[in-house]
């Protein structure tokens, strides 16, 4: 069975006369649990939820490959289960390896909390593989890539072999690809870490993340610090994700096409210094993207002179929502530098593209950089 069918299918209930195709959402706290609550599937909502269930087998196929079967954990944010990963595995006197360009509440998690806490904090780009070089000695290693907002791109199965020469474990945010994009674990990665906030559920009303495993053993770890922190997914959001899940393949192929097409665009403007978009033949990690992943990612950067020109260009644009999320159906955008935290040009956009038509997206884009000159 091919991969869009899969997911698809993956969210529909097991056949039986009378029941619905779909999976609705079990909204309970306790549930009755006579006897030893070792042998009853559910016992206490902060532990496991039916509707959890559904979810994490979905994820945890897409996850999967033909050489392995994954397990998925879904929480309630992508920092949740960033959180979990580096709450799970590191301790006092550990060192991490991070992007110095990664997620910017990831290095701030990294560095105000678990640094404080006596966890060595190394930094490295993720462009040219340069994590590979602070390695020695560390616990755990963590991959962004494409990175955010800068889509620098890095090669997983090189960083991973590395890694698990010295002992450390890896982790790979692959929040902007998804698993239908680019699977870390079938390149050797430990952890898949994602906020399906974003692509994966593509509708802009949910917080949700995951992490995925082939160990059994670091699942438990990574269970054990969800039970015991409380970082879970209400049934609703979860039944929300599963319902979204299913339309991902047709949302994303679509999204690609349309941020392919949008990068292609932006480089015969004149008035855009830079364009980075992995899907680029002239990005400098476009062909170590083009081993690792299956689509480029609905997520590009571009850089305009100057604030001012950034500014005007996001309030000409009628069809750029301006919002800090990416991966929706719909196209968004917005000025990256106004947060602060990223080594990037005042003009720095960050555009996400939805499945709007291209033309009109194209034309919208054109008339907005008109207004800059």
């Amino acid at each position: 069975m091919r991969e869009a069918t899969k997911v698809i299918r993956s969210t529909l209930n097991k056949p039986a006369a009378g029941e619905p195709l779909h999976p609705g959402p079990v909204f309970a706290a306790p549930y009755y649990a006579p006897g030893d609550p070792a042998s009853i599937p559910y016992t206490y909502a902060r532990s496991h939820n039916p509707t959890w269930t559904h979810l994490e087998k979905a994820i945890g196929q897409m996850e999967s490959s033909e050489d392995y079967r994954a397990s998925a954990l879904v929480f309630a944010s992508g920092m949740a289960a960033c959180s979990a990963v580096f709450g799970a595995v590191l301790r006092p006197g550990d060192a991490v390896v991070l992007p110095s360009n990664a997620y910017f509440a990831a290095r701030v998690l990294a560095q105000e909390y678990f640094a404080k806490m006596g966890v060595e904090v190394r930094l490295a780009p993720t462009a040219n593989n340069a994590q590979a070089e602070q390695l020695e000695g560390a616990k755990l290693l963590w991959i962004e890539t494409p990175s955010n907002p800068t889509m620098d791109v890095c090669d997983i199965a090189a960083l991973c072999q590395a890694a698990h020469r010295t002992g450390a474990l890896v982790a790979v945010d692959n929040t902007t690809p998804t698993p239908l994009g680019q699977l870390p674990l079938a390149l050797g990665a430990d952890f898949s870490v994602a906020s399906d906030t974003k692509a994966m559920t593509g509708h802009s009303d949910i917080l949700v993340g995951h992490v995925a495993v082939r160990d059994l053993e670091l699942r438990q770890k990574i269970d054990q610090w969800r039970t015991l922190t409380g970082g879970v997914l209400g049934p609703m959001e979860a039944w929300l994700a599963l319902r979204s899940i299913a339309t991902l393949p047709l949302r994303l192929e679509r999204a690609c096409q349309n941020a392919q097409r949008i990068a292609e665009y932006l480089l015969t403007r004149s008035e855009v210094e830079q364009v980075l978009y992995p899907g680029l033949p002239s990005h400098p990690g476009h062909d170590i993207a083009r081993r690792q992943m299956r689509f480029f990612g609905p997520v590009l950067s571009f850089v305009l002179r100057d604030k001012a020109a950034a500014e005007t260009f996001m309030k000409q644009s009628q069809l750029l929502s301006d919002a800090t999320s990416f991966g929706g159906v719909t196209s968004s955008a917005e000025r990256r530098a106004r947060w602060g935290g990223d080594k990037i040009a005042a003009g720095f956009i960050r555009l996400s593209a939805g499945c709007e038509d291209i033309e009109d997206l194209l034309e919208d884009i054109s008339q907005a950089l008109d207004a800059t000159r």
